[in-house]
């Protein structure tokens, strides 16, 4: 079974090295973020409020984890803050069900009206030009009053919201993409107006503008939206995998035959909590009766039901597919693994890559600069481009100062900082809810960039490379002792730890009456020590207890090594500094790890063996899957010592580790990047950057390949982004005129902006597709 550290609440705290608090974090569910401007607002002004120290906000889900110092202020006041300036924000409260976002909420109701609204603007304005096009006249949509009237609605109703957040954020000093449409949608309005109002002017009407603006834009954020709801569609059916009720029964003889409906929420740890079949498995527990077959391939990634019993784990949110089962519950609520999944997949998708912080900075800017060449455009055609290029003007049919108008209009409306904020964390969203429905749960979009770079990959080797199913072959007794006495020495004080080596042990002494071991303490990648009747016990490797001062006779030492040339781990046992004997166990490799390490080196990865065990074994493991440099009886400070030694010596490289053990945590902490297996300990997981949910060793390639493939993405969106901004603002301004005879109106620059946005995101959700073909299955 999985398990993970319990789900932070809305905040969590962090203590000093005296326990003292010192800051919290907090999420909040922040509304009205249109593009990257606004994410670089909304950061500007929680970076301002006395009392928080960082901030990182995300566009595509709408949320914002702060962390401040509470002493200074309160999360309340944080979130009224932002409301007041426009950004509409409320703490979320967490408690293992993730609500939705308020983006969330808002694109799920408005979504279906504003896509109405805007294929009725583009309908009408469209029946009014059909003459244009070659069609007939219609006398009613053709008359400037319904040209005037249905501006003015469109404005009023559609736009209004546009305008208001356009203003809000000119007057706290965040220019974002509204506050350009407005002034562009508004500049075409009144200018048109005043052509009607005084004909003599000779100005040239043209109302249709605005609302074909305000229609292009409703309707490419429509579509926006919705392929963006795609975009979360993993995190979605994660959500709503946790059931809202369980039947509780009782237990034993007092066990009713159809139990009691309660909240979910209200379950307790101990109680029995039945599941029919067609069922969702309500809460994390221990079958305690019945059989069955549970898909948890939402959770896992792992395509095949698997087989449950009496006494085996079973996961919040798997689906019980064969038999009626009651299971005892051990987590519940914030605490289940589905819970912290979900936790751990909203919290990479806050993260941003290096890459999101460079495109916010940009486009925190970015609206100002296009004011700037706007007002640049308009001087230039006003009161030079008539005299520089007479013919040109002329050809357009419109006056020098209508021209220019148009133009800087459509400057303002085609420029779009959203494909520049979406470039990033669309791709991340998808790339993170694609890990986490192949079980492979990563995060935060930096470790997706940094995994791509990787350029050396260590290894632990027990419960890593090998299955970490170790099984007691020799007890060999040198005292006066028997082997069965041995084993019960070693396994009594094991039974405190959880290394494979421990279960190992512990569970090759199934039967036996363990001693009540006291006082055990664990010397991570050594050994463990306990007392029992005020002798002093150890069990660990040779060196270890040598160094506790434990001599062994010489002639033992040929029966080690001949232990060791079989593969085997030897493990030595010693009470009050006098050894008692040794026990071999043997470890099986895992069948998918030379295909894996030799998919790394073809890709020019450098695979590295780090283990603690006796140097023949390690020599003996490393030959076997390929590996050529290996490093032994290595203790936790040794292996992050190394990798701290390859990163000095060679700055570039990135170096990833994976491991499953306690004594992996710290390598795992100092890697760039920590890859840690399922079955991995709690400390394990948390120090660890990637989480392989399905413990399979073949997953690092399947991590390997989601990042190249995401960084990829992240790569395209950019330079589209980018690209589309250099080409189209310049186009918008006039600078094709002289040359081409190009003009946009502000309609084309509309739905050219609009349709920048929908490309970035349909080319990040393609990577569900690439990666899917990568992996040989079906897209779906």
């Amino acid at each position: 079974m999985v398990q993970l550290s319990p789900t932070p609440a809305s905040t969590l705290t962090y203590k000093d090295a005296n326990g003292q608090n010192r800051t919290a974090s907090l999420t909040l569910d922040v509304g009205g973020m249109k593009c990257a401007g606004c994410v670089a607002a909304v950061e500007r002004q929680l970076d301002q409020l006395t009392g928080v120290t960082d901030s990182c906000v995300n566009l595509v889900t709408a949320v914002a984890v702060v962390r401040y110092e509470p002493e200074k202020i309160q999360p309340q006041a944080i979130a009224e803050h932002l409301s007041q300036r426009g950004f509409p924000s409320q703490i979320r409260h967490g408690h293992g069900a993730i609500p939705a976002t308020i983006g969330e909420k808002e694109t799920r109701e408005n979504v279906n009206w504003g896509l109405t609204i805007a294929l009725v603007l583009l309908l009408l304005s469209g029946l009014g030009h059909l003459s244009h096009f070659g069609g007939p006249m219609i006398p009613f949509f053709h008359h400037p009053i319904f040209h005037w009237s249905l501006a003015t609605l469109a404005i009023a109703i559609p736009g209004r919201e546009i305008f208001l957040d356009g203003w809000r954020g000119l007057r706290f000093g965040h220019a974002n993409m509204n506050t350009l449409v407005a002034l562009g949608t508004g500049s075409a309005y009144l200018t048109s107006c005043i052509a009607w109002a005084w004909p003599g002017l000779g100005w040239e009407c043209f109302f249709d503008e605005p609302v074909m603006l305000l229609g292009m834009l409703l309707l490419g954020r429509t579509l926006e939206s919705k392929a963006r709801q795609k975009a979360k569609s993993a995190l979605t059916e994660l959500l709503a995998l946790q059931p809202s009720l369980a039947r509780l029964v009782g237990r034993g003889e007092d066990q009713g035959e159809t139990g009691i409906e309660i909240p979910v929420e209200q379950v307790r740890v101990g109680e029995w909590v039945q599941v029919l079949p067609g069922e969702k498995i309500p809460v994390d527990g221990i079958l305690v009766a019945g059989k069955t077959l549970v898909d948890e391939s939402l959770l896992t990634g792992e395509s095949l039901p698997v087989a449950k019993n009496v006494d085996d784990a079973v996961i919040a949110g798997a689906w019980n597919q064969s038999g009626a089962i009651i299971i005892a519950a051990t987590h519940i609520g914030a605490e289940t693994t589905l819970a912290r999944i979900i936790q751990l997949v909203e919290t990479a998708q806050t993260q941003k890559a290096p890459m999101q912080r460079l495109a916010d900075q940009v486009a925190g800017w970015f609206a100002y600069g296009v004011l700037a060449i706007a007002l640049v455009t308009l001087g230039f055609w006003a009161m030079v481009g008539q005299s520089l290029f007479p013919e040109m003007v002329a050809d357009t049919g419109l006056s020098p100062l209508l021209l220019a108008l148009k133009l800087s209009v459509s400057v303002l409306v085609v420029a779009c900082p959203c494909a520049l904020g979406l470039a990033t964390p669309t791709a991340i969203l998808v790339g993170t809810s694609l890990g986490a429905e192949q079980g492979i749960l990563i995060k935060g979009g930096n470790i997706l960039e940094i995994l791509q770079r990787t350029t050396v990959m260590a290894f632990d080797k027990t419960g890593t490379l090998t299955q970490g199913n170790l099984q007691l072959t020799d007890a060999v007794p040198v005292a006066d002792i028997t082997g069965i006495e041995l084993l019960t020495l070693a396994a009594s004080v094991e039974q405190g730890t959880r290394h494979p080596l421990a279960q190992g042990l512990i569970s090759s002494a199934q039967g036996l009456e363990l001693l009540p071991v006291e006082n055990i303490e664990t010397e991570a990648g050594q050994g463990v020590q306990g007392w029992y009747q005020g002798d002093r016990l150890l069990v660990g490797n040779q060196q270890w207890l040598m160094e506790q001062g434990v001599m062994g006779e010489p002639q033992w030492q040929t029966a080690v090594d001949q232990l060791l040339d079989q593969g085997k781990t030897v493990i030595f046992v010693a009470r009050n500094q006098q050894l008692q004997g040794f026990l071999a166990l043997r470890d099986t490799l895992r069948p998918e790890a030379k295909a894996t390490i030799a998919q790394l080196k073809q890709w020019g990865i450098a695979p590295l063996l780090l283990t603690g065990d006796h140097p023949a074994i390690a020599q003996a493991i490393a030959m076997e899957v390929g590996i050529e440099e290996f490093q032994a009886q290595m203790t936790p400070q040794a292996k992050v010592a190394k990798i701290k030694a390859m990163q000095g010596f060679n700055p570039v490289s990135v170096i990833a580790m994976v491991g499953d053990g306690i004594n992996d945590a710290p390598a795992l902490a100092q890697a760039d990047v920590g890859i840690s297996l399922s079955g991995a300990t709690a400390v394990a997981m948390e120090t660890a950057d990637v989480v392989l949910m399905r413990s399979h060793l073949s997953d690092v390639l399947k991590a390997l390949t989601l990042s190249r493939s995401t960084v990829a993405k992240i790569k395209q969106n950019l330079l589209w982004a980018l690209g589309y901004n250099l080409l189209a603002i310049p186009l918008a301004a006039g600078a094709f005129l002289p040359s081409f005879a190009i003009v946009l109106t502000p309609a084309i620059a509309a739905a050219m902006m609009a349709s920048s946005s929908i490309v970035v995101v349909l080319n990040a959700l393609a990577l569900r597709y690439q990666f899917s073909r990568s992996l040989g299955q079906d897209p779906g």
